[in-house]
């Protein structure tokens, strides 16, 4: 056994691996799994966290909105402000696991891992509630709601004042297809996207589909307002900068004989730098308004903006990346490259510098398909993680 900073150590790594709770990691995971809420209605999951919570000792609980909590651990010694996030929705998905502990909610299920980031940072609460003594400062455990659906919880527990102290934002989300417990060490600068979404309603003139110069065919127009926006990545965003358009949706007509009077279109954009994402909203508006036009047709565009990127700060990111390798050894942490997807995470910036990680949870299907599952073995090393990075951030 040897001294390593402030911690004993021993073969097996620091002291405290032993207060992990392993098996309650599992338990709470499969509960809140079996239990899956959608955003904004995390009644049960939020009430099952704070019971939980009230378990641990030396922990002060917070309702910062309806159906998010936070835990508050005071160090015996004063010192810096660290938070951890986790998010607890699920999606409006139908699960398709078989697990034996699968959703009991029809049409919901945690197809994006929401579960396990609850479970990991109630274990690693847990952890740290027994290292009172031994904390310099202050950590804020984040069970936030409604990561899944715009505006996102993050806006509302910011906004509750809740987190005013915090010094620095740290956030861990699970990743199929990488090695089960294998850390990600996103880049520095942004490492997700910025998320936006349009709306579009192409209003023609309805006709019968045998006399085609009656009516204005919105399906025609909405095809090549399809195809049109696929020149904005290829043709205006400039090379090298990262972009998305993709149109998820296209519904029109309802009879093969029929000129539908209107075609609807849904779309998500991904972009990492506000010039970027100003010159694709520019670009779409255009298009649609000039093509609609064009064919004398009228139309409605409801343009959001969603998700800023989450900035990872290089300074916190390093030492993150050292506690990481601390935590579960060099060859359990790699250099991961940026997440397309985006996160509500990102708003913590404005209070605070911020970094975000990914959890390898073996192979699988990705995130959001109802048959999404992860190896559990993968849990604890996450723990160990989130552990590592804040007695590193408050020893510093």
């Amino acid at each position: 056994m040897h001294a390593q900073g402030n911690q004993v150590t021993n073969a097996t790594g620091p002291a405290w691996v032993k207060n992990i709770p392993t098996d309650d990691l599992i338990k709470w995971r499969r509960h809140i799994h079996e239990n899956a809420e959608v955003s904004f209605k995390e009644e049960s999951t939020s009430e099952y966290v704070e019971s939980i919570l009230k378990g641990f000792n030396n922990i002060k609980i917070l309702k910062p909105a309806k159906t998010s909590v936070v835990g508050i651990l005071k160090g015996a010694k004063p010192g810096k402000t660290v938070a951890f996030r986790a998010d607890m929705d699920a999606l409006p998905v139908q699960e398709e696991t078989g697990l034996a502990f699968a959703s009991k909610n029809e049409n919901i299920s945690h197809a994006c891992g929401h579960d396990a980031h609850t479970a990991m940072l109630l274990a690693t609460a847990a952890t740290l509630s027994k290292m009172k003594d031994q904390i310099k400062g202050t950590v804020y455990f984040i069970f936030q709601h409604a990561e899944e659906q715009a505006p996102g919880g993050a806006k509302d527990i910011i906004k509750s004042g809740a987190l005013k102290d915090v010094n620095a934002f740290f956030g861990m989300h699970v990743l199929p297809n990488f090695p089960a417990g294998h850390i990600g060490i996103l880049p520095d600068g942004a490492a997700s996207t910025m998320s936006d979404e349009f709306s579009l309603t192409v209003i023609g003139k309805g006709s019968h589909g045998s006399m085609p110069h009656l009516g204005i065919d919105p399906i025609v127009i909405a095809a090549e307002i399809v195809n049109a926006l696929q020149t904005i990545v290829s043709r205006n965003v400039p090379p090298g900068e990262m972009a998305v358009v993709t149109i998820g949706k296209f519904q029109a007509g309802n009879a093969p004989n029929v000129i539908a009077d209107k075609a609807e279109l849904g779309a998500t954009i991904r972009t990492t730098s506000d010039a970027t994402r100003k010159l694709v909203e520019t670009r779409i508006k255009s298009l649609i308004d000039n093509i609609t036009k064009g064919y004398g047709a009228t139309y409605n565009l409801d343009y959001k903006n969603n998700y800023p990127a989450v900035q990872n700060d290089p300074a916190l990111n390093k030492m993150a990346k050292n506690s990481a390798v601390s935590a579960v050894g060099k060859s359990n942490v790699f250099d991961a490259p940026m997440m397309t997807a985006s996160e509500d995470f990102s708003y913590y910036k404005q209070i605070a510098p911020e970094v975000f990680l990914t959890l390898g949870v073996g192979n699988g299907v990705a995130n959001h398909n109802p048959a999404f599952n992860l190896d559990e073995k993968a849990l604890q090393n996450g723990v160990k993680v989130q552990v590592q990075i804040i007695l590193d951030y408050l020893n510093q």
